[in-house]
Parts: C-alpha cells; sequence; structure tokens
C-alpha cells in the first residue's frame, strides 16, 4: 500500500505506578482529545497501564487481544475513527511481557509486539519477545518496537523494520533519569536521536517515541522520575518535536507524518545504492 501523510497525536502522558484502572480512564480520556484535534494516529507511551517494571505488572497483567485493558482500547479506537498505538503490560499463560499493540480506527488489532531488548533490571518482570512484527494500516507499513529495542547492538531491530518493509516506526517508551538529574547541565535526549536519526536516514523511515511522565514509585527504578521528552524524526533523519521536560510535563504533542514511497519489501537497498551512485 503506498503510504500517505497522516496527523499523529503523541500522547506524552502520565502513569502512576500499578493504578490500573486511573491509567487506563486517563489514557481514553486523552484518546478522545487526540480525535476531537483531528489525529488519524495516536502513540501512547510503554505500559500505560501499570508504568515500566512494576511489581503489579506479576498480578494485574491482562491478557492482548481479550484482556479488559486492551478491549477498552480497541472500543476507544473504533468510537473515535483513530489508530492506536499503545504499551500495555501482557499475561501470556504463566508469562508476563512487556508489549505494545497497534489497532486501527475500526477496533481491529493489527499486531503486537513484545519487547525484545529489555534491560536487565527488568529481567524479572517480563519474559523476552522473539519476534518482530509490521501491519498494513491506510497510511502505510507501520512497524512497532519499545523503547530500549531502539539501541540494541548496531541499531538492529530497528533496522530489520526497516528491511521487512515499515514505512513508519512507532515506539512506545518510558524515559526515566534520577531524581537529581540537572536537564540544564545535561540535555535529555541524544542517546534516542543517537538511535533514531541514523536508521531513519539509512531507511527513510520516520520514527517517533512516545514517553511518559510521572515519578516512579516501585520497581527497580523506585525513586527515579519519567519525564516525557518523546521524540519524532523524519523520513530524512532530521527532528520534528521533542516534548517538553519534567515529571509533570504531561501534554499531547501533534504533528504530522510524510512516510515517503520506498523500495517493494526483499528490494535489496545496496542495488539500489549503486543504481543512485
Amino acid at each position: 500500500m503506498k503510504p500517505k501523510p497522516f496527523k499523529l497525536a503523541l500522547i506524552q502522558m502520565l502513569v502512576r505506578g500499578g493504578e490500573q484502572s486511573l491509567n487506563v480512564s486517563h489514557a481514553l480520556e486523552l484518546i478522545a482529545a487526540a480525535s476531537s484535534h483531528g489525529a488519524d494516529v495516536a502513540l501512547l507511551p510503554e505500559c500505560l497501564d501499570l508504568g515500566w517494571a512494576h511489581p503489579a505488572s506479576q498480578t494485574m497483567a491482562g491478557e492482548i487481544p481479550s484482556g479488559t485493558v486492551c478491549q477498552a482500547l480497541m472500543n476507544s479506537a473504533a468510537r473515535h475513527d483513530i489508530h492506536l498505538c499503545a504499551g500495555l503490560t501482557e499475561k501470556y499463560g504463566h508469562q508476563v511481557f512487556n508489549a505494545a499493540v497497534l489497532i486501527d480506527n475500526h477496533g481491529k488489532l493489527l499486531c503486537q509486539h513484545r519487547k525484545i531488548h529489555e534491560l536487565e533490571i527488568a529481567h524479572p518482570y517480563y519474559a523476552q519477545g522473539d519476534r518482530l512484527n509490521i501491519a498494513e494500516t491506510h497510511f502505510g507499513t507501520f512497524g512497532l518496537m519499545i523503547c530500549a529495542d531502539a539501541f540494541a547492538q548496531d541499531r538492529v531491530l530497528t533496522r530489520s523494520l526497516g528491511y521487512l518493509g515499515a514505512d513508519v516506526i512507532l515506539s512506545p517508551c518510558a524515559w526515566a533519569v534520577p531524581a537529581d538529574h540537572d536537564q540544564n547541565h545535561q540535555p535529555y535526549g541524544q542517546l534516542w536521536r543517537d538511535s533514531y536519526i541514523p536508521v531513519a536516514k539509512e531507511f527513510s523511515i520516520p520514527i517517533v517515541g512516545v514517553s511518559n511522565v510521572g515519578k516512579i514509585t516501585s520497581g527497580p527504578w523506585q525513586g527515579r522520575n519519567c519525564i516525557g521528552c518523546s521524540l519524532a524524526i523524519d523520513a530524512q533523519g532530521n527532528e520534528l518535536v521533542q516534548g517538553p521536560y519534567g515529571v509533570d510535563q504531561e501534554c499531547i504533542l501533534y504533528i504530522d507524518i510524510n512516510p515517503v514511497a520506498r523500495p517493494a519489501r526483499g528490494t535489496a537497498w545496496t542495488d539500489i545504492w549503486k543504481a543512485d551512485a
């Protein structure tokens, strides 16, 4: 499917650790707001239901797609005629995964992703994913990853989504800093620019990561703050927007995404480079 422009809402929402009902209700309010502002697609943070690496993941994670949280998001997507990408805590058999879902504007689950490159401190909470996923939408082919997937060695996971044919890459994230972090002395975000920009330029793919805000109250990063700074890079490797920094900087950012027509899946990029040389 030929990609086409769309309006993306970056929902940099407050996530309260372990407060599933409150977080999901709040996410639904923000999705409604994004739709009312004309967004075609909304991207929400990693583990928006419980917070990243919160111990409640072991008892409160829900199934995908049959769990109440995923069902609520699917119903919201259909009600508001909007595509959604969101990070959820998934229960699958005896395992718990750090997952992301892509839902179309009719409420259909198009695909899900289970985080592969999880930080070691979160291994007690989440099993490891074992595959990458892309899905066709009205706006082109979307690829999913989650947060630290982006800085796997040699950016192998992000680049693999490019080889699979993604026109856009969406990434729910939870970016956190120590409570004493000095933003003026060490501005946050260079790690993600260094992870996103080379792949965006190499494959001509917009890449967008959305982080939550709020204090981390439990788990291995207890005492740290999630500080937003959500980031969007266009298909030429230019920064489109960076969200505000701060534990209380909840916001919705709106940007226009313009995917570019890419070679048919399976075409060797080296052949294209040689042809252009």
